[in-house]
């Protein structure tokens, strides 16, 4: 700890939805020293990851890797394809789904919102019934998360898709997967997807600083109309330099190297494989929730996120109080509530470079900590996830 922290023994526990632990695999990649962005060190470098990245994706399209944090990626999505003044159809899922639309908003576009509970993912029937209800076909783009970090609910993308699709409807389709993107299955291509926003801080196990969109056919025939402003954000000049294993600006050269790895890792493991680990994982902290006698916030089982799950504390007890117990007494940081979850709810971030005893110590963590703070909960939940873990 920096300041007038006192030392804390042993490694800090990361546990909130992102950025998360980076494996000293990737640190020591990203170790290398800076080479010539021009020349052919770095052209095979670029090659291998605009390559590498598209199987994450579950895609054949090209992927657009900026120098951003996921809020670019969002911003580029919606200006390459866009006009002043279109309608885009979004659903309130959570804080991010709620962020994305205020985005919108100051970027001048006319932003039809669904609204939701927090606690459900997006109703592939509300949508359907927007696009029906447009029968002029204004609505040019759909835009989803699909998985919402601030409260740990997955979406059906299919659904959606299919929604559209029943609909007859042009909209192009954008999805958000900050926080599911390798780490839950998500397929950019099978679901017909146009615009796939990815950021590097999360399941990509690399620090914030590189995001992407994955660009389908329909959006990039969009691209050539649509008249919103951008100059950093232009696909254009971006997918021109790539064909030369090059970018129109300065990259983020130590970032790529992590990147590298990170793909490397990914494949060795086999990306199903590690879908089912996180589903693993995620499955165990559920059943240790559950044990507390405590509620996620996701209601619907098959909406349960395996990237983190969120957890709300009974009424009147402070989740950003028993966070800080935690922080002090055991050194793990939990993510806070979001939006209009703050104080009620806390987050168990299991995504990325992590195991079984990186969870259990996770949740040790987190039940000593409801006892510290007082929160009524009932015991056993740290072993009903080892049984869980320990029969599988």
């Amino acid at each position: 700890m920096a300041g007038n922290q006192p030392y804390q023994a042993g490694r800090h526990f990361l546990q909130i939805p992102g950025p998360t632990n980076v494996p000293d695999r990737i640190l020591r990649a990203m170790d290398g020293a800076t080479i010539d962005h021009r020349g052919p060190g770095f052209q095979q470098l670029a090659r291998r990851v605009l390559d590498g990245i598209k199987p994450i994706f579950q895609t054949t399209d090209p992927v657009v890797i900026y120098p951003a944090s996921g809020t670019g990626a969002w911003e580029a999505a919606l200006v390459n394809t866009l006009s002043p003044g279109d309608r885009v159809l979004m659903a309130e899922t959570g804080q991010f789904a709620a962020l994305w639309r205020g985005l919108a908003d100051r970027l001048g576009l006319d932003v039809v919102f669904l609204p939701g509970d927090w606690r459900h993912g997006v109703r592939a029937d509300d949508i359907a019934a927007a696009l029906l209800e447009d029968r002029e076909k204004t609505i040019k783009a759909v835009c989803c998360v699909h998985n919402e970090t601030s409260t740990g609910v997955t979406s059906d993308i299919a659904a959606v898709r299919r929604a559209m699709d029943d609909a007859s409807h042009p909209a192009l389709l954008m999805v958000d997967t900050i926080s599911s993107l390798a780490s839950m299955d998500y397929r950019h291509d099978e679901w017909g997807v146009d615009v796939t926003i990815g950021g590097s801080q999360k399941g990509l196990m690399l620090p914030p600083g590189l995001s992407f969109n994955a660009v389908g056919a329909k959006a990039l025939a969009a691209a050539e109309t649509a008249t919103m402003t951008r100059s950093y954000w232009d696909w254009a000049p971006m997918l021109a330099a790539n064909e030369g294993g090059g970018f129109p600006y300065t990259p983020a050269t130590n970032l790529l190297y992590g990147l590298d790895e990170a793909v490397a890792m990914l494949n060795e493991e086999g990306l199903q494989n590690v879908f089912r680990r996180h589903a693993r994982l995620a499955e165990a902290a559920r059943r240790a929730v559950a044990a507390w006698g405590l509620e996620t916030v996701a209601r619907d089982e098959g909406e349960k996120s395996n990237s983190l799950t969120a957890v709300m504390l009974p009424d009147g007890h402070d989740a950003d109080a028993f966070r800080a117990t935690v922080l002090e007494r055991f050194n793990m940081s939990l993510g806070n509530g979001l939006g209009r979850l703050a104080g009620r709810v806390f987050r168990i971030g299991h995504l990325g470079d992590f195991n079984e005893l990186m969870l259990a110590g996770t949740l040790s963590g987190v039940e000593m900590g409801l006892a510290a703070a007082r929160v009524p909960h009932d015991r056993g939940g740290v072993q009903a996830a080892l049984d869980y873990l320990s029969s599988e």
